[in-house]
């Protein structure tokens, strides 16, 4: 019997080993399937500034962009509603939660455009009695710059950044419209569908508010175009959801949320609270969607899913050095680069960007995709290199939903 015993621990032990064996391969496989940085973004180092302002908007003239769109149209002959419950549940949501940007917020209400920059100023810089920088700015195009030009460039960065809100959201429209197309699933096509005249009313609000109480508009910044571009062009209908739903999405929600919390201004608070409100039902959407999808993938699909993430995080981050605005004034930006890095206020805002999208791309399993538990993943390694994986246990954007339903809870309110 002892003989017997000993002989079965052998087959053990060596299945084990052929076990750990096999899982160090693949994983060897898998690492050594990935890109690299260059060939996914186009540099060795993601933070490499001269190689992040190669990148230009070629024609700020332009008025119309085509995009080459290789999706097919599919047809679902099945009809019934409610087989996939929780994407019913985001319908019926987004049902009685429309709201009109014409008649909910005060259009008459007067803009002080001075007042805003100072007050988001004194949130990321408590204490600050002037506009002027935190850090060191002698030897730079900034050196002799007083409060008078920092206010300037306060409100020619909070036009870049609606602007870009504005270019974002039409992305979001073409995109959504895309998945009602290509999506197979009768209730996600129903959704996606409201979320089409959501994503018209968030475009003719960030319009009209910097038409009529700003400045004036930038164009779309080169970064957001090149991955816009890339989302629209990919054929296949999961790629969409997850470079608009997930990345673009997840990053406005966390940007609108930040904003809102630095404004007092009453017309973009209130704009804000209902364009989240429509965001988060979106974000939401594309968790629920592909949190299924994703179960039926190989790890060679999953890995696509990763690198495209992991492009998107880039493209969406480099999109808020704000290039455009350095370019009117006719300044070098290249050395002012390391100056921003060391801004708390910057380092902060561009972390917490990430708030919404870490943990969703973790609900969808892609932090740690194709590898043994315990083992760090791919994505997540590359979420360290941007210093923004911290925020992988934060609720994801499936659960909370509803609790930012402002449009709801205002009618509550009124009707009391």
């Amino acid at each position: 019997m002892g003989s017997r015993t000993e002989g079965l621990d052998d087959i053990r032990c060596k299945e084990s080993e052929a076990q750990r064996k096999a899982q160090t391969m693949a994983i060897t496989d898998l690492e050594g399937s990935f890109r690299s940085n260059e060939e996914i973004v186009g540099r060795v180092d993601i933070n490499d500034p001269n190689a992040i302002l190669s990148v230009t908007t070629l024609d700020e003239t332009e008025l119309i962009h085509a995009v080459q769109d290789n999706a097919e149209a599919i047809f679902t002959w099945g009809y019934d509603k409610g087989e996939r419950a929780k994407l019913d549940k985001l319908y019926e949501k987004a049902k009685t939660s429309q709201w009109n940007a014409t008649t909910d917020l005060d259009w008459t209400t007067d803009v002080d455009i001075e007042k805003m920059i100072r007050e988001q100023n004194e949130t990321f810089n408590p204490g600050a009695t002037s506009l002027v920088p935190p850090f060191d700015v002698s030897g730079t195009p900034l050196a002799n710059w007083g409060d008078k030009e920092f206010l300037e460039l306060g409100i020619e960065s909070q036009n870049h950044l609606l602007s870009q809100f504005m270019h974002g959201e039409q992305g979001a429209l073409l995109c959504t419209a895309k998945i009602v197309e290509t999506v197979p699933w009768i209730d996600a096509k129903y959704y996606a569908a409201t979320q089409v005249v959501d994503e018209a009313r968030h475009v003719e609000v960030f319009s009209r508010y910097l038409d009529e109480k700003l400045e004036g508009n930038y164009p779309i910044n080169a970064h957001l175009r090149m991955l816009l571009d890339d989302i629209i062009n990919d054929s296949r209908w999961d790629m969409t959801y997850l470079g608009m739903q997930i990345m673009v999405e997840g990053l406005a929600l966390a940007a609108f949320g930040m904003l809102h919390s630095t404004t007092n201004e009453p017309l973009l608070k209130k704009l804000l609270r209902y364009v989240m409100s429509d965001e988060a039902r979106h974000v939401a959407f594309g968790v629920l969607s592909l949190e299924e999808y994703y179960q039926e993938l190989s790890s060679a699909e999953l890995r696509e899913r990763q690198e495209f993430a992991f492009e998107a995080a880039v493209r969406m981050r480099d999109r808020f050095l704000q290039q455009e605005v350095w370019q009117r004034y006719d300044i070098d930006m290249a050395p002012l680069i390391p100056l921003m890095q060391q801004d708390p206020g910057r380092i902060l805002f561009q972390q917490l960007l990430f708030s919404k999208i870490v943990p969703n791309c973790k609900k969808l399993g892609l932090l740690d995709a194709g590898v043994p538990e315990g083992q760090k993943g791919w994505l997540r390694e590359r979420f360290e290199e941007m210093d923004v994986i911290q925020f992988e246990d934060f609720v994801d954007t499936s659960e909370e939903f509803g609790d930012l339903d402002a449009v709801e809870q205002d009618r509550e309110e009124a009707s009391a």
